[in-house]
């Protein structure tokens, strides 16, 4: 599965996932892109699901414009330590098979 970590997140994390092609937005040369046009963009370069830890993103896109799952990382703060103990509950959810919308994870 090709997915995409906001720049919100730890780039370490990306480790936490050897059986997908992860990405940071930094790798992808986006760093500041509204979320609107980065929606368009991961769409174009056919991501199949955003990681972030932006919890008002949900609120802020319409997401049937955009086939994009969003997983919504819910913790006490966004470090690597913290994150680290969502990554069974977020093996989890890409497992089952995402739809467009948001995830949240707590």
């Amino acid at each position: 599965m090709k997915l995409l970590l906001d720049e919100n997140l730890p780039k370490r994390l990306k480790n936490d996932f050897p059986e997908h092609n992860v990405y940071t937005v930094a790798d992808m040369g986006w760093n500041s892109m509204k979320n609107g046009a980065l929606m368009r963009a991961m769409t174009e370069e056919n991501f199949e699901a955003l990681l972030t830890f932006d919890k008002n993103l949900q609120y802020q896109q319409n997401f049937n414009k955009y086939p994009i799952p969003v997983i919504v990382l819910d913790a006490t703060d966004n470090t690597y330590h913290t994150l680290k103990t969502l990554v069974p509950a977020i093996k989890a959810v890409l497992q089952s098979g995402l739809q467009a919308g948001a995830t949240v994870i707590q």
